[in-house]
């Protein structure tokens, strides 16, 4: 017989210890001199993006922290966004730090482990319905902000520990999941760039050779077999692009890759449903969306599947898109370029060099317009930037490298668009008690 889940306060499940549920500190207590290169982290808004605190933190001394300790967070608590983006919540993490102080906008609370798990508690304060009671409950005078007084008496549903534990556990698998996809990708995406700067900007493999040392040193000092060495020549010539290795050439983007621009109106196809490569969809996920015709307003792109979309809004945001087209209806925002490589094995190359620093310098050069809203690149002039070609084999075999790798991203990313949508829709189940988890045998 299953048992009856309670509905308690936040106060009812905080840790008995002095200052469990607790805000930042006084505004004169914490100011922005205070903050140091090392130290000890401080939470923001900025450091809440996700699970987990992280990111990229301002720090204040040991001596400060320690005149606040009232205020600090350490691993395992739960932080809340008291005004700014309501409804933000993270916990923090086991490591790197032992400690942490809460920032003026946030709040945190320290749960009692004894009848409270944090990571239960931190997918409770994630679910719909916890999300629209923390917006019913702002306070909209001002800025809409939460206050310590609000999250204490806040309902929570708590079941038995061991149930929190079990649902806990099946949420949060899901999301390591999706966390340790992100960091394969981050590492695939990493080999590739630097593959890419070796051969094709450093020119490490021609360097070695000119300088005469050893075959076989080069091989297992670049990762190289003796076929491939083979394939780079071993000198550099003047070109207009500076030195680059003999038999290679300078050409314009647009005989490297065409500027594809054949346009389509979705909404004359209402009931059609298209693959919408979008810059917020891009922002989101770097995954499309699939959306019908009736429901996109403008003019769109056609996406080629072997096209390398660069967006021209913006640009000091780099946004690249490599899309693995899925439908005979892709099309993309027309704030994106689209390049299609005329080689058949040269899309890695396209993308890697268009995420590259130089051009994204390059197309920064060519911005027009004041303001971050209204600032583009100029699609003509992109495409008639000098690019350095490699020889046709060399290409074909950086294709066969790079490809693979890039693919594995793709794959990676549709795999944990799958599991945060079940983790999605599962959510809301488990932690109503709308959907309950058989406990026999579980510790």
């Amino acid at each position: 017989m299953q048992v009856e889940w309670d509905v308690k306060k936040v106060t009812d499940i905080a840790s008995k210890i002095r200052n469990a549920v607790v805000g930042g500190p006084f505004g004169s207590n914490l100011v922005a001199r205070d903050y140091v290169e090392t130290g000890v982290p401080v939470i923001r808004g900025q450091n809440m993006t996700g699970r987990w605190i992280g990111g990229n933190f301002a720090y204040v001394t040991q001596e400060k922290a320690r005149s606040l300790e009232a205020n600090l967070a350490r691993p395992g608590d739960i932080v809340f966004t008291q005004r700014g983006t309501l409804g933000q919540v993270a916990l923090v993490p086991e490591k790197p730090f032992e400690r942490y102080l809460v920032s003026q906008s946030q709040m945190k609370l320290t749960v009692n482990r004894d009848n409270a798990e944090p990571l239960f508690f931190y997918y409770q304060f994630l679910s719909p319905a916890q999300q629209e009671y923390i917006g019913q409950q702002a306070i909209q005078v001002g800025v809409p902000h939460t206050n310590l007084g609000i999250l204490r008496e806040t309902p929570v549903i708590v079941p038995p520990v061991i149930e929190q534990r079990a649902i806990a556990h099946i949420l949060g698998t899901l999301d390591d999941k999706v966390e340790l996809n992100g960091r394969m990708n981050e590492t695939l995406k990493a080999v590739a760039r630097a593959v890419f700067t070796s051969w094709f900007v450093d020119f490490d493999p021609v360097r070695a050779k000119s300088s005469g040392e050893p075959p076989e040193s080069i091989c297992r000092r670049l990762g190289l077999t003796p076929d491939l060495l083979t394939l780079f020549p071993s000198r550099l010539v003047d070109s207009e692009l500076g030195e680059i290795p003999e038999g290679w050439s300078v050409r314009g983007l647009d005989i490297v890759a065409a500027l594809e621009t054949t346009s389509t109106s979705p909404t004359a196809q209402p009931d059609e449903v298209f693959e919408h490569y979008s810059i917020p969809a891009f922002d989101a996920l770097t995954m499309p969306t699939y959306e019908f015709g009736s429901e996109i307003k403008s003019n769109k792109y056609i996406v080629s599947p072997l096209a390398v979309l660069v967006s021209k809004l913006n640009p000091e945001t780099p946004r690249v898109w490599l899309p693995e087209v899925k439908t005979p209806r892709a099309v993309c925002s027309t704030e994106f370029m689209q390049f299609v490589p005329r080689s058949r094995k040269g899309r890695a190359h396209l993308y890697l060099m268009m995420c590259s620093d130089r051009m994204q310098a390059e197309i920064l050069k060519r911005v027009t317009g004041s303001t971050g809203s209204r600032q583009r690149a100029q699609p003509s002039q992109i495409a008639a930037l000098s690019v350095l070609v490699p020889t046709e084999v060399l290409l074909e075999s950086f294709d066969g490298f790079a490809a693979p790798l890039l693919d594995l991203v793709a794959q990676n990313r549709e795999q944990s668009q799958v599991l945060a949508a079940i983790r999605d829709t599962l959510l809301p189940k488990l932690i109503s008690g709308e959907l309950r988890i058989p406990l026999e045998g579980a510790a």
